[in-house]
């Protein structure tokens, strides 16, 4: 197996060039658009999108996927702007030359269970999906804390009956952790058949905190291990959240994410995975 890096490279620096560099040094030729500029993806302009083309087609980096936030907002906000939205992204990955786009299930009011909410989720996922077979798209939903798709079962759920080629599932382990999830043990064997693509941090189950990959309890060892297994070659996203890790992203800077992808690389070489 020879596995792709790439990296949400925003949490090295809001600047686009500094990321660039910072990608070559470890040569990752590959990240995963959320910002630039400090500005998220679905607002980037025109022109900002044509000059990360410019930059990224001058540094030999290409666009794994795009890291949208589309999905993190309530589940009872209007629906409609997100599908707008959505349809700005869609804009934005086929100008960068990707079909993946990242995509989240909605968070749940606190204190409600949120199998109270699974009509409206399910509802809103097919539209989604439903754009995404329009445009071309592939959308990789995220297991995230306080969302519909936070634990397994409603993850794979989500998925199954939805039903779309269009719906597919990236796989975060520190997040399963934060949820009191075993994430290789409990999670994996529920959304391996629908895995399209794999985002890297790791955390600590005592205290949720973040740290590398291999030094927390995420078991991310052996979901590389039982990828490589299975014959996956798709890509492998950094996203330490070393320095910061919030509701709606996280920034590692240039130190702590050579430190992350170090982390990764180490596991990958003792698997005798390749990468590139």
């Amino acid at each position: 197996m020879t596995v792709i890096l790439s990296g949400f490279a925003d949490e090295i620096s809001p600047d686009l060039d500094t990321q660039l560099a910072v990608l070559a040094e470890l040569s990752i030729r590959h990240l995963e658009l959320r910002s630039a500029w400090s500005t998220g993806v679905a607002d980037l302009d025109d022109a900002q999108v044509a000059r990360i083309g410019r930059a990224l087609d001058g540094a030999g980096v290409a666009v794994s996927a795009i890291g949208s936030p589309i999905g993190k907002i309530p589940v009872d906000a209007p629906l409609a702007p997100e599908l707008d939205r959505l349809r700005r992204i869609a804009d934005v990955a086929a100008a960068l030359g990707t079909s993946l786009v990242r995509v989240f299930s909605f968070f749940i009011p606190a204190g409600h269970p949120a199998e109270q909410f699974r009509g409206p989720v399910l509802d809103r996922m097919a539209a989604l999906a439903g754009i995404a077979e329009e445009r071309g798209l592939v959308l990789a939903h995220e297991n995230e804390k306080e969302i519909y798709g936070d634990v397994p079962a409603r993850c794979a759920e989500i998925i199954r009956t939805v039903g779309s080629p269009a719906l597919r599932a990236t796989f975060d382990a520190a997040n399963f952790v934060q949820c009191g999830v075993a994430p290789h043990t409990e999670a994996y064997p529920l959304l391996a058949p629908y895995l399209e693509y794999l985002q890297v941090k790791d955390a600590l189950a005592a205290t949720g905190a973040v740290v590398p990959a291999g030094d927390g309890d995420g078991q991310v060892r052996l979901t590389l291990a039982a990828l490589d297994e299975s014959g996956f070659a798709g890509f492998v996203s950094l996203e330490p959240h070393l320095a910061v890790a919030g509701r709606f992203g996280g920034f590692s800077g240039p130190e702590d994410f050579t430190r992350a992808a170090s982390a990764l690389k180490g596991l990958l070489d003792g698997l005798g995975v390749s990468w590139r």
